[in-house]
């Protein structure tokens, strides 16, 4: 569904009249609340749900989801996978104003609260003053033109979406657990999986993980460790190479996230970078 419209999309929210002291009136009237959005915290991926797919990338109208950037050619470069609540999507798009963002939600009720909370914030930003004394302000980088979300089981789909070689980051923050051995095939991280993975990033590309479940994080380092596309890299590399802000949206930006900090619990970060193996 575009995320152009937010009349229709709005309508049937229910929203609270009271405005806090500190938000602009039009974001408290256009932000939709969680609590209307109820849903069960986890998805069977292997369940049969009721999603279309593009055949291809090809077949995608990009526009539909950057209306701002119909016509450049320009394609997603970072894809938050089991995006949630849009978090990291939110965070990140004033930081590169320039590149496109896709988030992949299987959850109805969640990506339909980030498609909401999307279009407010595009309202939002288009009709804000700018101002330097104000601490409300939107940034004028932040125009939330370039994120977007798609309803879709990565899983099983997630090269109908990306060419070869077309991401430069891809995200796996706080992913589900799957706690039961006979569920570990569920695992977001897999050979399989990372074959894909693999496919749609470009070499230099960074794959992000981060979990609060020690076991979780084992699992995935060693997947990727094992993966001959992939090679480990530590965050203070990383941050070296200017990519702190992302490591600290990665940290601190997503419910789960911010969950964890305030149980005090402990948070497991793994990156990967995409080499590029010669051919013999």
């Amino acid at each position: 569904m575009p995320l152009d419209f937010l009349s229709s999309i709005m309508a049937k929210r229910k929203r609270d009249t009271q405005q806090p002291d500190n938000k602009p009136a039009d974001a408290v009237g256009l932000l939709p609340q969680k609590k209307h959005y109820r849903q069960r915290a986890h998805a069977n991926p292997f369940s049969d749900h009721s999603l279309d797919y593009p055949s291809s990338p090809r077949d995608i109208d990009w526009s539909i989801h950057y209306p701002a950037y119909a016509n450049t050619g320009k394609l997603p470069e970072f894809a938050d996978v089991g995006c949630g609540f849009g978090g990291l999507l939110i965070t990140l798009a004033p930081l590169f104003p320039d590149t496109l963002m896709l988030g992949m939600e299987i959850r109805v009720q969640v990506s339909q609260y980030v498609q909401d909370r999307i279009a407010a914030l595009r309202v939002t930003a288009a009709s804000a003053v700018p101002t330097s004394v104000s601490s409300t302000a939107v940034s004028p980088s932040a125009h939330f033109q370039n994120i977007s979300i798609v309803r879709a089981n990565a899983m099983k789909f997630l090269p109908n979406y990306f060419a070869k070689h077309s991401l430069t980051s891809l995200f796996f923050l706080f992913p589900d657990p799957h706690f039961k051995s006979r569920k570990h095939k569920a695992r977001i991280i897999s050979p399989t999986l990372l074959a894909e993975y693999a496919y749609a990033l470009r070499p230099g590309g960074i794959v992000y993980t981060i979990t609060d479940v020690q076991d979780l994080h084992e699992w995935m380092r060693s997947h990727l460790e094992a993966f001959p596309l992939f090679e480990h890299v530590d965050e203070e590399t990383l941050r070296a190479q200017g990519k702190g802000p992302v490591i600290d949206a990665v940290y601190t930006s997503t419910e789960e996230g911010k969950k964890v900090e305030r149980n005090h619990g402990k948070k497991w970060l793994a990156c990967f970078k995409r080499i590029e193996v010669q051919r013999q």
